[in-house]
């Protein structure tokens, strides 16, 4: 009873409106994000933010979906657990995300994070562009545009931090905001 009181405390407290943890698959994902787009719509939000904010819940529930992975690189049934939360405040709402990542996608996650932030708007914008026309799909099935698309359609700088699960895992934390 006290965990509830708890959870429910934090999230009135951190202005939380949905939060889902547990197996993420396509099933989870067109629920939860259909969920989201009802809140925001019964907020009267704009329909331009109600379709970034969904944008987002979808490209960064899929990437876990895709590229949730440990150093045994082992998924059961095509579904990754994973965390997905979201927020708002006076300015905007917040989309976070969580999920298990290997040594070896960390490393490659931080390049290319930080390549995404280096980049102005009109960078993405050309990147994203050569992506789509040259790009190739990677094993996971990815192009490498979710994380370019975000950061186009939000204007945001994408936020992230890598917790150590142990040495050769990392619990990848991924925050995004979309300005009203």
């Amino acid at each position: 009873m006290d965990l509830v009181l708890k959870y429910n405390s934090d999230m009135i407290n951190n202005k939380l409106n949905l939060v889902y943890h547990g197996v993420i698959n396509q099933s989870i994902t067109k629920t939860f994000t259909s969920l989201a787009e009802q809140n925001l719509q019964k907020e009267h939000e704009e329909k331009s933010t109600v379709r970034k904010v969904y944008h987002v819940m979808v490209e960064c529930m899929q990437n876990i979906y895709k590229h949730s992975d440990t150093e045994t690189g082992e998924k059961v049934g095509r579904s990754s657990q994973g965390i997905i939360l979201v927020g708002q405040d006076k300015g905007g709402y917040i989309v976070a995300t969580g999920n298990a990542v290997n040594n070896i996608s960390r490393n490659s996650l931080i390049k290319i994070l930080d390549n995404i932030n280096s980049k102005s708007k009109e960078e993405l914008d050309a990147i994203y562009l050569q992506q789509m026309k040259e790009g190739e799909l990677s094993k996971k099935g990815g192009a490498g545009l979710g994380f370019i698309d975000i950061s186009r359609k939000t204007g945001s700088k994408l936020e992230y931090k890598f917790e150590s699960i142990d040495e050769k895992n990392y619990f990848f934390i991924l925050k995004t905001y979309i300005a009203k």
